[in-house]
């Protein structure tokens, strides 16, 4: 069981929670969920395009939604806001524009703030975008998947596995390679487990990496 399902819908209510808070009625949820998707895919576009960043890492780690009558609130988790901040424009309320043009709530206002990840490299979403970094400028994957490690192991995390499927090295036939340091028990609910699946486009097809983090036990 604990291959064949995602880790953190797996979790919910007892160490993960839903990244959308909110209420609606039976008629109006699909139209909230569309109104999550454009809030956050108007979010990722913006904050890639003005970072100033040598990869294509927009360093989200997540955004979480909070909805009430009269007020929209998204909070982001970022590893390095500060690459943000400094493209000299005002990003909070450039943000805010854009994404009100987006959805145009109505009677709601929209509030946005940023959150600071104090040790990035203890997330899983932003190890993926290295490691996607890294293939995509032809580093052996192997060599990747170690360096990802090395980075994680300056935190506190008791253990990850990274897996890499696809056409590895350009060979004509796909397979899945995998790391794995400390102990990652995927089968135990108690367990807090972090986990992230990307999708990184290369000149010989699309490598997917996934990648669990194992950080405490409750």
């Amino acid at each position: 069981m604990g291959q064949k399902i995602n880790p953190l819908g797996f979790r919910l209510g007892t160490t993960q929670s839903h990244h959308s808070l909110w209420f609606a009625e039976p008629k109006q949820f699909p139209a909230g969920l569309r109104e999550d998707e454009k809030i956050r895919d108007c979010i990722k576009n913006y904050v890639q395009k003005n970072m100033k960043i040598s990869s294509d890492s927009e360093g989200i780690v997540r955004i979480e939604i909070t909805k009430a009558i009269d007020l929209i609130e998204v909070l982001i988790y970022m590893a390095f806001p500060n690459l943000l901040i400094e493209s000299g424009t005002q990003p909070i309320k450039e943000l805010r524009k854009n994404v009100e043009k987006k959805i145009n709530p109505v009677n709601q206002k929209l509030k946005i703030t940023f959150k600071k990840i104090e040790k990035p490299y203890g997330q899983p979403k932003i190890l993926a975008q290295y490691i996607a970094f890294q293939l995509k400028n032809r580093v052996p994957f192997r060599k990747a998947m170690k360096k990802a490690i090395e980075l994680s192991e300056e935190t506190d995390i008791k253990g990850i596995q990274i897996q890499i499927a696809g056409r590895l090295g350009g060979k004509e036939m796909a397979r899945v390679e995998w790391i794995r340091e400390g102990r990652v028990p995927l089968q135990t609910i108690r367990a807090k487990i972090d986990y992230c699946s990307y999708t990184v486009p290369t000149i010989h097809g699309s490598l997917g990496i996934k990648i669990w983090i194992f950080i405490d036990e409750e």
